[in-house]
């Protein structure tokens, strides 16, 4: 009672937020290095004023196309896609070329989360198969449902979230690995296909490493009771050793001798339609990509093209003691001007952060860092002629998150920061109805009709279901009513008599023009590799 008393009596001296932002250290928590030192240089900085306020954002014509004028308070940024939008055109009027997208994220996307979502929407319209590029080891590998990834434990890994001067260049994610010297047991990683549409194959695999003096090294690959051995030569910034040809089921690569030669990943995909590359990072601010060696970076674009970037950060950015952004707007600049030096015409797409709930008195409210990080990642967004996607509006805005933690079911986690995974594909459908609605409005600039799908196709499993386009029929009881026109068939819905047209002259239906069950589809077993007991790191 004394203590009920003391907190009426106290309560209007407490701060408002009296739970402090703390995370406990452990191996899943990653620092961002390089923004805590930004933030400490930062500290005492006094904010600037937005001169973008109420201002209109016009654009110059690309390639002969313009869009109109856009409000500073609703900016998209279309006009800075019309590169990207024309090559989706190609795909889709005349299945030429194919569309590559690098999707750069931290703990929203982890575990493939929104990212696979969107890339089926986009390979279910526009075409390609295979997951993209996958790191050599991964700590979200075992929440991962779009493949099977597992590794031994003898790999050395470096990260740029921690790491200034690694020993070699950091690969396209954020990664370098190198295996450890070990006589006894061997160095592997071993991947295999999902069930998942567009995704259940592994799609021409192909190993990225980089430059080594070692001229012994040795990948073996087990694919089914088949062993390959591929030598590593390793004289150039970027190499490439490719597993198979076509799509493969799964393998395992032991590597042999391959001592101080830095390891990147292993890339799937088809060569045509779209492609996204998840280049997730737990912790990530975004800021450690300005960290990206040039000269690999547009090796890794020589051989993979891509025509998007996605900018997918903000999570880790808040709550640090300002709500004062500037520094970040300001560097992040300065990361995307790195972006388009690695790799030469890219478009970029800035996302925001979605809204974040901090429990203020006994309630539960958007986080007061939310919408002043929106509006720096606005502000470059625009300065940097980059597109742009406010997640925290598209969500609802204010209160957004508590909301989307009480639905039934819910749609994000207890913490009020991470979706689910029901979340995360909204999430997705949000962020591709907002790029379809640009394409949709490039096409018209260049008068270009095609029909409009109602809604992104949802990822499902490659199993045996009946064909939804295909309505079987009961078995059927009396001989079926006449047909009144020669070249129509009757529509049978089971439960319901048969619908037919009316008149003219009747003629019987043959047995044979009666609907028949669709088909089963089996899905043929993996009979690639074995079961293997060892598990994941």
């Amino acid at each position: 009672m004394l203590s009920i008393i003391a907190l009426l009596v106290f309560k209007k001296f407490l701060p408002e937020k009296i739970f402090t932002e703390t995370v406990a250290a452990g191996k899943n928590v990653v620092v961002d290095s390089t923004m805590l030192e930004a933030v400490e240089a930062a500290k005492g900085a006094p904010a600037e004023k937005d001169t973008l306020v109420n201002t209109r954002i016009s654009f110059e014509a690309t390639n002969g196309i313009k869009f109109p004028t856009e409000d500073y308070e609703d900016y998209k940024g279309f006009q800075h896609l019309v590169v990207f939008y024309e090559k989706l055109l190609q795909l889709e009027t005349k299945q030429q070329g194919k569309v590559r997208i690098a999707y750069f994220g931290d703990s929203m996307t982890d575990g493939d989360m929104i990212v696979k979502d969107l890339r089926a929407s986009l390979q279910a319209r526009f075409g390609g198969e295979g997951v993209g590029f996958v790191n050599i080891t991964s700590e979200s590998a075992p929440s991962r449902s779009t493949l099977t990834h597992q590794f031994s434990d003898n790999w050395k890994t470096q990260s740029y979230l921690k790491i200034k001067n690694p020993i070699k260049p950091f690969g396209i994610n954020g990664h370098v690995f190198f295996v450890k010297r070990d006589t006894v047991n061997p160095v592997w990683v071993k991947y295999k296909a999902s069930r998942l549409s567009h995704l259940s194959e592994l799609n021409n695999p192909t190993l990225f490493y980089g430059r080594s003096g070692n001229t012994k090294a040795k990948m073996q690959v087990v694919i089914g009771g088949d062993t390959l051995i591929k030598k590593l030569p390793a004289s150039n910034i970027l190499n490439t050793v490719n597993v198979a040809d076509g799509g493969i089921k799964s393998f395992k690569a032991n590597f042999i001798a391959a001592d101080s030669i830095p390891f990147y990943g292993f890339n799937f995909d088809d060569g045509k339609g779209v492609h996204v590359d998840n280049f997730s990072n737990r912790g990530n601010s975004g800021l450690p990509i300005g960290s990206f060696n040039t000269n690999l970076m547009r090796a890794f674009n020589d051989k993979l093209g891509y025509d998007l970037i996605v900018l997918h950060y903000g999570t880790n950015v808040l709550n640090y003691g300002s709500l004062n952004y500037s520094w970040y707007e300001k560097r992040m600049a300065k990361v995307v001007d790195h972006l388009r030096e690695c790799f030469p015409g890219v478009a970029i797409l800035i996302i925001s952060t979605a809204d974040k709930s901090t429990k203020y008195g006994t309630e539960m409210k958007t986080d007061s860092a939310v919408v002043p990080l929106t509006l720096a990642q606005k502000r470059y967004a625009v300065q940097t002629q980059s597109a742009y996607v406010n997640l925290y509006t598209l969500m609802g805005g204010d209160g957004s998150m508590v909301k989307w933690v009480d639905e039934a079911p819910a749609q994000a986690n207890k913490d009020y920061t991470h979706f689910n995974f029901r979340g995360s594909k909204k999430i997705s459908d949000l962020i591709y109805k907002q790029l379809n609605d640009g394409y949709v409005k490039y096409k018209k600039l260049r008068g270009v009709t095609t029909p409009e799908p109602v809604e992104p196709v949802e990822v499902t499993p490659v199993r045996p279901v009946r064909d939804s386009f295909k309505i079987a029929t009961p078995p059927v009881q009396q001989p079926a009513k006449p047909i009144t026109n020669p070249a129509a068939k009757p529509v049978v819905i089971p439960g319901k008599p048969a619908v037919v047209p009316a008149k003219p002259t009747p003629i019987p239906a043959k047995p044979a023009e009666q609907a028949k069950p669709a088909p089963k589809k089996v899905a043929k077993p993996d009979s690639i590799i074995k079961k293997d007991t060892v598990n994941a790191q």
